[in-house]
């Protein structure tokens, strides 16, 4: 074999050896930057940046990794003191960690003191020469043990079923996050701030749906979550209704409760007493809820010195054919097979009468509403509106500014209705409750106005 040849078999040889360790190195590469084995992204951490704690109650932090997280730590630094809160080495295959942070043990003149919190996780890559990815941050953590400050200026002296009251409170702390007045624990009603810094005013309601009244609480909550409940004072009146058993037709069902599934755009049962309960129950429970969500997003809750009101008026030359909190049953063919409550007063007058407001507003809606029909709501401020529902046309859009005595509408049938007339509500917060107090002089002078009147000299002494 001539050296020529052999020198051909080594530089084959050679070439093929350079491409195989190529080729190994390509493939070594790529796995290092393709298996999840050594993925590259660190882990993530869900934690406030700037925090607040009452060493009471744990802190919540939040760890996740793309692989599975491995190991994490949680240390409190403070004037030179350093804490160990937590550490712990996590199960292999467990990407996502929701964590407890328990307070230190900090003397009494630490406690209001700015510190630190620094938190390191690892993960289970091979990645950085197999010690895996890290993440390490640091929070602002400041230490508030101390309640806000809250109390009950005026308010009006009771309140019934279905009905009205005004709270004139005062709410006070650094790192205050939020007061409302809770209503047996089941409604929250938002405060108006009032005439002077720190102080709120809030019309609140007691739906005619909740039977037992239990208790009225101002809560204040600051961003440590440190909580202050006083009881609002309130003597309660029982509500005085009606209860009313109606016969449902089959024109009615035809007409207008198959109007108004169609003009929702929902489907019609073939049943005609179902076609009647989903308008009656369904429909009603939405149209509910959404009064109650357009009177706590869509209301003016600005700063108010003042809060003047006229009484509302009943509709011009009108008699009255529904009555606020009507119990009524629904009968059909002979067997019950609804019960809803009425939650307005029901006008009629002439066919597509002319509707005016009492007092000055902004319009907020004016759309169709299910069993409304169309209607209208005027916001009066500190949580008040009014409602008119069933009308036939109306002279005003959302976002106008209406005058007392001003026309916004016509009487009209739209919506589960069979004839014209107007459906007149009073809502707080978005909740109906009893026009008729709201339609009485003496009552808006003695339990509303007074009350607002009687604060405010009790916040300039």
């Amino acid at each position: 074999m001539s050296n020529r040849r052999i020198y051909s078999k080594k530089s084959q040889f050679k070439k093929y050896l350079g491409i195989f360790l190529f080729l190994v190195v390509i493939g070594a590469v790529a796995f290092l930057y393709l298996s999840p084995m050594f993925e590259q992204n660190k882990p993530t951490i869900t934690f406030k940046d700037k925090q607040f704690w009452n060493l009471k109650t744990p802190l919540i932090l939040e760890l996740s990794d793309d692989t599975g997280l491995e190991h994490y730590s949680v240390t409190y630094h403070s004037k030179g003191q350093e804490i160990i809160l937590n550490t712990k080495v996590l199960q292999k295959d467990k990407k996502t960690a929701k964590i407890r942070i328990y307070p230190p043990v900090l003397n009494q003149f630490n406690k209001q003191a700015h510190g630190k919190l620094k938190i390191e996780v690892n993960d289970i890559s091979k990645w950085n020469f197999l010690n895996g990815n890290t993440t390490t941050k640091t929070y602002d953590i400041f230490i508030d043990s101390t309640p806000p400050t809250a109390q009950v200026i005026a308010n009006t002296y009771a309140i019934r079923r279905g009905g009205s009251a005004v709270v004139v409170v005062k709410v006070k702390d650094l790192n205050l996050k939020k007061a409302y007045i809770s209503f047996n624990k089941k409604l929250k009603f938002k405060l108006t701030p009032f005439y002077e810094e720190d102080y709120y005013a809030a019309l609140i309601a007691w739906d005619v749906n909740i039977k037992e009244f239990k208790r009225v609480n101002l809560v204040a909550v600051d961003e440590a979550n440190n909580i202050t409940k006083v009881k609002i004072p309130l003597y309660i009146r029982p509500l005085k209704n009606k209860k009313s058993t109606l016969k449902v037709s089959d024109k009615f069902i035809n007409k207008a409760s198959v109007e108004v599934l169609k003009h929702m755009h929902e489907a019609i049962p073939n049943d005609q007493a179902e076609i009647f309960i989903k308008v009656n129950k369904g429909v009603r429970a939405q149209n509910v809820n959404f009064l109650r969500e357009l009177g706590l997003t869509k209301m003016n809750y600005n700063m108010v010195d003042s809060f003047k009101i006229k009484p509302f008026k009943r509709l011009s030359g009108s008699r009255q054919v529904g009555n606020f909190a009507d119990e009524r049953t629904y009968v059909y063919d002979g067997k019950v097979i609804d019960h809803a409550w009425h939650l307005g007063i029901d006008w009629a007058s002439i066919k597509h009468a002319d509707i005016f407001t009492s007092n000055a507003g902004s319009v907020i809606f004016k759309d169709y509403l299910g069993i409304y029909g169309n209607a209208i709501v005027i916001d009066h401020g500190l949580g008040l509106a009014s409602l008119y529902a069933h009308t036939s046309s109306s002279t005003v859009e959302v976002g106008d500014e209406v005058k007392a005595g001003q026309k916004i509408a016509n009487t009209g049938a739209t919506g589960a209705v069979f004839g014209d007339h107007l459906h007149f509500g009073i809502m707080i917060q978005g909740i109906e409750v009893n026009p008729k107090e709201w339609m009485d002089k003496q009552w808006i002078k003695t339990r509303i106005t007074n009350i607002l009147d009687d604060a405010k000299e009790l916040i300039d002494k």
